[in-house]
Order: structure tokens, then C-alpha cells, then sequence
């Protein structure tokens, strides 16, 4: 056994003798401000707060100014939207009601459906064309004959496949004798003349079923409304306008009046790209809406509910209109608040008809869209500044990057110094006097701190303040796992060579060692010698610090015995290592004077582990652990060869040795 050998069996008790450096001493925390920041920072606030003292006040202003023109424009343009709306739908109603009154008095409609159809073609001819709103007039009588004329509109002319020069076609139907109906078009040209006749056969259509029939038969001659619906055959939306004929009851005329679409109307009018439109009836109840889906939505709930019952459609806006609705405020501007969102919303009655008493129209716009120019030139205004403060930072930048330059550069060496990177950096040079002397004070304290790690480990220093253990007189009971190692006949070794050739083989072979141990998560805390003592689980813990041990150990022998092959390759001497592992309780911290502290492990467990290294020479192994490493790493990643149980030199109590052996997936 080596000369270090012996001195360290002569002191079983003391553990290993680092001789590196007391661990890290916390750091003296100057007291500072709550708000410290780089200089260049400091500047950028200062230029940055000046220019927007000076550019919001003026931004808010033009902004405040433009909103509130903006909010009076909008508000006459609403006003005079919802006013042009209604007059639209009164209009589109009237012409319906027209026509129909007229047709209830002509003697040519109300006569048989097939006798004189030059004159009923005429009449139906000029009725159309009065109004592009009249998408179909029709005569339904009691016995079921039906006559049904409509325009050479592009929906008609492509659901009836009407033969070109088309002005308008005739439908008729008239019952038989054995109760069947058939239906029959006619197609006619502008002058009057039948252009085609197409025989659609028997039909299962009854006009006395229709509810434009019923409900005006029922209503002792005064016009009814039906619908808004969507007509079956063209799909348009409109709503029928019926009445019975004042001299031949039964007979019943009728006027399909299109709806154009609020939306159509609200896209044409231009007020805004999010307007929305409404239309409720006497009884409050949504019958139009603007939005194509929401239209949909409502039409089957038109057809299948009773007039008093309310109708719904998702729209949010609806809940915040009907109570205004309700109080009688049927006319007027008015501001609601949807989805964090103010809204100008235009009432309007439909004024005219007696039957579109009570008809409410409703355009509601979010007001942001008329203030649309306003922000407009707020953003403008914003970009300036934005400008402004961008040129005001870059320049204050680049100012204190011209006096903090050097500041940056010597705080990141002190950074650096501080993580213990000593590294020569270029020097620093400044204008300023006093960070010249400041950069000559740091380069002379790396250099003092570099020389003196030579002789401190310095990973360990790292390792004990990542684990926060600062306090110079802390320690602590923990497990911990131990590894010596010795190399076999090191003083025959350094006798047959020259000093020089043996520190250069120990250079090599601790820097391996120091490598592998640091890549298995271990440090070394003490050389002596030609030994090596690490550790596990302390300063860091580490939950699988045995079996990381254990896989350390074998990764040692295996790159000891590479390295002794590359030296007898080159004729140069062989270190045959042997080593101990052991692990169990053990007091980790920091020990020695007050002048000289070392950071280490005391206790049985780190004599034990030394121990097991020495009987590695008993034995003829090299690598030696205890039970306690055997039970905490397992018989299924390693392989333990029992060599029986021995006293140890110094202890009472025997214990159970085994020698490390590598799995092949161990060693993979």
C-alpha cells in the first residue's frame, strides 16, 4: 500500500482530507432601488416619457374632437337611414295593395280562368309592370279555378325554363268533371301574342287551401298580409297581399310582393359594412332580418307559430331592443351597449297603410364604424409618435451605448468571474478614467482567483452554491454514496520514473477520472495522491445516486483499461486502479477553521468505502461494494459476485463484500 494509503488508514475516523478550497462564502448583497435597470434603459425612459407628455395630449384632443363630429354625422346618417327603410317597405306594400284592389275590381280577371286571356294577359301585363316589387299577381276562386300571372324575371324564367322572348307567362287551372285539376302555362310575348303553350297535367295545387285564401275570405273584405315567407317556387322572400273580390265572393285576389332584403338595402346605402336591420310587426314580433342565416332561422318559426307568439333568432341585440319596443319608444336614436360594443340604433314606424299600423323598422350600426375616419387619423397622429419614440429610443441607445459600453463589458467579467469562468477576455478600454481603473482592478482579481483555482475543485465550489449550501459552518446527515480509488504499486511507479513523467500520467488520468465522474453526476471532493475520493447525492441530491455509482465505477474501469493500453502501447507505465464503493449516512457540509474551510463527508461510510478499496489487494479484484450497494442498486442492472463476509480494519462487526461485475447492456 502507498505511502498515502497508510497515512489514511492511520486516521479511520477523519474521512478524506481535501485539499481544495472552502466552499463559496455568500455573497455581501448591497442594498438597492426597487427599479435598477441598464443605462441604457434609464436614457430610453427619459426620452421616451418626454415624447409622450408631448404627443398623447395632442393625439387625445384630435381624437376627441373627431369622435364627437364623427358621433353627430352618424347620428343624422342613422336617422335618415331608418326613415329611408321604412319608406322602402311601406312602398314595396303599397304596390301590392295597389295591385291587388285593382284586379278585385276588374271584370276580366274574375270571369272564367280560360275565357278571354288577351285581356286578362293585358291587364296582368300592365299590373306587373307597374311595380318591379310585384313578383306574381292571381285569382283563386271557390271551385278551385286558379289564374296566376307572373314577370319575365330571372327566377321565374329559370324555374318555368321559359322559352326565349318571353314578357310574362299565364298559369291556369281549372277542375274537371271527374274533380282532377290540371295546370297550364302560357308564355307571351311583349305585344300580347301566346308564344308556347305547356300542359303541365293534373295538380294536386288548391288555392282554397292556401292560406292567403282563408285568411281572406275570413276577413269580410279587408286586405290581409301573409307571410314574410320564402315562395316555394323562385325561393325569393316576399309576403302575399290578399283580398276578396266585393262583388263575387268567394274569388279571392291575390299579390306576391318581394321583400328586397335589408341587408341589399343596408349594402346600397353604404352607412356601414356591419349595419344590421329589423322589422317587427304590430305585435312586436320580428318578421325581417337582414342577416341572410338569421332570415332562415326565422322563416320556419313565421309559418309554424301563431301571430302572438315571439319568434327568436341568435342575434345579441335583440334582447336590448325589444324592451324599447315595448315602452312605445317607437321612433327616434338611441345607443345600446352589446358585447362591450356601442351600438346606434334608428326606430322607425311604417307610416301609410292601415294594415302596416304598428310595423316597426329597426337599423342598428356599431358606432366605431362611423368613427371609423376619426381613428383614422388617430392612427395617423399614433404612427408620428410612434416614430417620434422609436427615433427618441435608437438615439438614446445608441448614446448609452456609447457611454455604458465599457460599463456592460466589465459588469459581464464580473458576471462571468462570479461563475467562476475565468477565461482571459480582451481589455477594456473607456474614455472615462474611472472604468479604465475599475478594468485594471478586475483583470487583476481574475488572475488572482485563476491561479488560486488551480488548487480549488472547481466544479465542487458550483455544485455546493446550486444547492444553496452558503452557510460556511452548515452540515448535514444525508445519504451519500462513496468511491475511493488507488493505484495498485503507485510508489514502486513513482520511484522507477522520473517525477515529471508521473505527474504527467496522473494529469491524464485524473482528467479521465474527474470527466466520467462529473458525466455520472458525482464530484470529486478530495485528491490524495494517486487516490481519488467522489461522491453522490451530495452537495446535489440525486435519487438514483447508487445506481449512477455503480454505473460510474464500471465506466471507470473500462476507461482506466483503455487508458493503461494506449501507455503499454507506447511503452509507457501501466495504472492498474482498484476501487471501493460504499454508501450509506454520512454528515456532508462544510468543516475546518475559521480561516480554512473544506467541503466534505465524515462517518463510518466514507472508512467503510476506503476500506473496501484496500481488501480490492486481499481479494485479487478491482472493483469492491458493500450489501447496503448491492440491496439499493439491484441484481438486475449489475452483477454482484458474493466474496463472503470480512472485518474490516478498525471495525468490530463484519461485512458482506461483493465484487462489481458489468451486464453487457450496463456497459451499452
Amino acid at each position: 500500500m502507498t505511502g498515502e494509503r497508510e497515512a489514511r488508514n492511520r486516521e479511520p475516523d477523519q474521512g478524506p482530507d481535501p485539499d481544495g478550497a472552502a466552499p463559496a462564502q455568500p455573497a455581501r448583497v448591497t442594498p438597492r432601488l426597487g427599479w435598477v435597470r441598464p443605462l441604457r434603459v434609464h436614457l430610453s425612459t427619459v426620452i421616451v416619457a418626454l415624447l409622450l407628455g408631448i404627443s398623447l395630449p395632442l393625439t387625445w384632443l384630435a381624437h376627441d374632437q373627431g369622435t364627437r363630429l364623427s358621433t353627430s354625422a352618424a347620428s343624422q346618417r342613422m336617422s335618415l337611414l331608418g326613415q329611408r327603410v321604412a319608406a322602402q317597405y311601406e312602398a314595396v306594400f303599397n304596390d301590392g295593395l295597389t295591385a291587388v284592389m285593382l284586379a278585385a275590381a276588374a271584370d276580366t280577371l274574375l270571369d272564367d280562368p280560360t275565357g278571354d286571356m288577351e285581356g286578362k294577359a293585358l291587364f296582368l301585363d300592365r299590373a306587373l309592370g307597374s311595380s318591379a316589387h310585384i313578383d306574381g299577381l292571381f285569382v283563386g276562386r271557390a271551385d278551385s279555378s286558379f289564374l296566376h300571372g307572373v314577370g319575365d324575371t330571372p327566377a321565374w324564367r329559370e324555374a318555368l325554363a321559359a322559352p326565349p322572348g318571353t314578357d310574362h307567362a299565364v298559369r291556369t287551372i281549372q277542375p274537371a268533371q271527374d274533380g282532377t285539376r290540371r295546370s297550364v302555362w302560357r308564355f307571351i310575348e311583349a305585344n300580347g301574342t301566346v308564344l308556347s303553350r305547356r300542359d303541365d297535367g293534373p295538380t294536386r295545387f288548391d288555392p282554397r287551401r292556401r292560406p292567403w285564401y282563408r285568411a281572406a275570405v275570413a276577413a269580410d273584405g279587408r286586405p290581409v298580409t301573409v307571410g314574410p315567407y320564402t315562395m316555394a317556387t323562385t325561393g325569393e322572400l316576399g309576403l302575399t297581399i290578399a283580398v276578396e273580390a266585393p262583388d263575387e265572393p268567394g274569388a279571392v285576389v291575390g299579390a306576391d310582393v318581394l321583400l328586397e332584403t335589408l341587408s341589399e338595402l343596408l349594402s346600397r346605402e353604404a352607412v356601414s359594412p356591419r349595419a344590421t336591420g329589423y322589422v317587427f310587426d304590430d305585435d312586436r314580433r320580428l318578421i325581417v332580418h337582414s342577416d341572410p342565416a338569421m332570415m332562415a332561422a326565422l322563416l320556419p318559426q313565421l309559418s309554424a307559430r301563431a301571430r302572438h307568439t315571439a319568434v327568436t333568432v341568435d342575434d345579441p341585440l335583440l334582447p336590448l331592443l325589444r324592451p324599447l319596443l315595448g315602452e312605445g319608444a317607437v321612433s327616434g336614436l338611441h345607443r345600446i351597449e352589446a358585447d362591450g360594443e356601442t351600438y346606434l340604433l334608428a326606430l322607425e314606424p311604417v307610416r301609410g297603410a292601415s294594415e302596416l299600423a304598428g310595423t316597426v323598422v329597426a337599423v342598428a350600426a356599431p358606432l366605431s364604424d362611423f368613427t371609423a375616419e376619426s381613428r383614422l387619423l388617430v392612427a395617423r397622429a399614433l404612427a408620428v409618435s410612434f416614430c417620434l419614440i422609436v427615433m427618441g429610443v435608437l438615439s438614446a441607445l445608441l448614446v448609452a451605448r456609447l457611454v455604458s459600453r465599457s460599463l456592460t463589458q466589465l459588469a459581464d467579467d464580473a458576471a462571468r468571474i462570479g461563475d467562476l469562468d475565468l477565461e482571459t477576455r480582451p481589455p477594456v478600454s473607456s474614455l472615462v478614467a474611472e472604468i479604465n481603473t475599475l478594468a485594471d482592478a478586475l483583470a487583476t482579481a481574475r488572475t488572482a482567483i485563476a491561479s488560486f483555482a488551480l488548487y480549488v475543485p472547481r466544479e465542487l465550489v458550483r455544485k455546493v452554491v446550486a444547492a444553496g449550501r452558503q452557510d460556511p459552518a452548515s452540515a448535514e446527515r444525508r445519504d451519500v454514496t462513496v468511491l475511493f480509488t488507488d493505484i495498485r504499486d503507485f510508489t514502486s511507479l513513482s520511484e522507477q520514473n522520473a517525477p515529471e513523467e508521473v505527474v504527467a500520467l496522473l494529469s491524464d488520468y485524473f482528467e479521465l477520472l474527474n470527466r466520467i465522474v462529473e458525466a455520472h453526476d458525482g464530484v470529486i471532493v478530495q485528491y490524495l495522491g494517486d487516490s481519488v475520493c467522489a461522491m453522490w447525492n451530495a452537495p446535489e441530491s440525486n435519487p438514483d445516486h447508487v445506481a449512477d455509482a455503480c454505473r460510474c465505477t464500471l465506466a471507470l474501469v473500462a476507461a482506466v483499461d483503455a487508458l493503461n493500453a494506449r501507455y503499454r502501447a507506447a511503452g509507457r507505465p501501466e495504472l492498474a486502479t482498484r476501487f471501493g464503493l460504499h454508501t450509506g449516512i454520512a454528515v456532508v457540509g462544510s468543516v475546518g477553521a475559521s480561516t480554512r474551510r473544506q467541503y466534505t463527508a465524515i462517518g463510518d461510510t466514507i472508512n467503510v468505502a476506503s476500506r473496501l478499496e484496500g481488501m480490492n489487494k486481499e481479494f485479487g479484484t478491482t472493483v469492491l461494494t458493500s450489501e447496503a450497494v448491492r440491496q439499493a442498486a439491484g441484481d438486475e442492472a449489475f452483477t454482484f459476485r458474493p466474496l463472503g463476509s470480512v472485518r474490516a480494519k478498525g471495525r468490530a462487526a463484519e461485512i458482506a463484500v461483493y465484487e462489481l461485475l458489468a451486464k453487457p447492456e450496463t456497459l451499452n
